[in-house]
């Protein structure tokens, strides 16, 4: 690979599992990553999922960071709506601090929820509309130069905490482009806008301080296994349960009804969500990888295993690590 390689975790909660569980797995998840040379793992603010446990999202990455030494960890990414500037700089100072040069903040402007969710958290539907001026708030409180006078974020103040703006569509290119900041594509299940945005980005990018270079960082499936017919047939599988979930609503299937599903309209939308997905030996992965980071014109890959299964995901990360060169922090 010719770009560095992390991994978004999507703290899940498996079929029969606890919380407690999803967390022990991601903390041997990060303990191996690191072990293997990923640079980064992130983790997403997502409410009322029953199969997700990443909601409290600061102290998840507080845990892990625990559990761990030298790999980097963050939000990716906190929907910042859902909390005022303030508080995510007071707790992402209090994380860099407690793990200084570890911790990073990705931001998102989506609800991570539902409607009802929405209105649960308090969230005014509009608070969307003020994200560009409550990103540069917080970035104010991080830097020790507050927009509000008299108003320090502590912990927080001049920790620096890097930001990173998330995408899936132009409005997050034009933002990052134009506050200076890199720019992560969420492309492992927004593919569609994927060129556009980047290109967008980069040809629009105002260089900051911290950032003279814009910095892209795209998402991507990967199913890796010993075989060629073993991946496929995990691919398969993830294909199948992930129409189910997504179209179904937790209704019980026979497998001729998934073909039926698989084939609607419905189940086209949540297949074309699995394009950009490397599957294959190690090295078909590799090739695909490296391919997509030309198209993606992307700095960096976050990888996402959507193998079924944990020891799967693990395995298809570890052979990934294997034929890329990476070298641990």
């Amino acid at each position: 690979m010719t770009v560095p390689l992390s991994i978004l975790d999507l703290a899940h909660i498996g079929e029969g599992e606890t919380a407690r569980d999803s967390f022990d797995a991601s903390v041997k998840m990060a303990q191996l990553a690191e072990r293997w040379g990923y640079r980064r793992i992130w983790y997403a603010e997502h409410h009322n999922m029953p199969t997700i446990a990443s909601s409290a999202t600061s102290v998840l990455i507080a845990h892990v960071a625990a559990h761990t030494s030298s790999i980097r960890l963050g939000a990716g990414g906190i929907m910042l709506p859902n909390h005022s500037p303030l508080t995510i700089a007071e707790q992402f100072g209090t994380l860099a601090t407690l793990h200084p040069g570890r911790i990073d903040l990705g931001l998102g402007r989506a609800p991570g929820s539902d409607q009802k969710t929405m209105r649960a958290l308090r969230r005014d539907p509009s608070s969307a509309d003020s994200f560009p001026q409550d990103v540069l708030e917080l970035q104010g409180y991080l830097k020790g130069a507050s927009r509000i006078p008299g108003v320090d974020a502590v912990p927080g103040k001049g920790t620096d905490v890097p930001l990173y703006i998330l995408g899936s569509s132009l409005f997050g290119a034009k933002l990052a482009a134009l506050l200076g900041l890199p720019y992560a594509f969420a492309s492992h299940f927004a593919p569609q806008a994927l060129e556009e945005a980047v290109t967008l980005y980069r040809r629009e990018y105002q260089p900051s301080e911290q950032h003279p270079e814009p910095y892209v960082i795209a998402g991507v499936g990967v199913i890796a296994a010993d075989t060629a017919d073993e991946a496929a047939a995990m691919f398969e599988a993830t294909k199948r349960s992930r129409v189910v979930q997504m179209v179904g609503r937790g209704r019980t299937f026979t497998e001729e009804e998934i073909d039926l599903l698989l084939d609607s309209p419905a189940g086209y939308q949540v297949l074309t969500m699995l394009k950009n997905t490397a599957v294959g030996t190690p090295a078909e992965v590799r090739d695909y990888l490296d391919r997509f980071t030309e198209r993606a014109q992307a700095d960096e890959l976050i990888v996402v295993s959507s193998a079924p299964g944990r020891d799967a995901w693990l395995r298809s990360l570890e052979l990934v690590a294997q034929v890329s060169d990476l070298v641990p922090a």
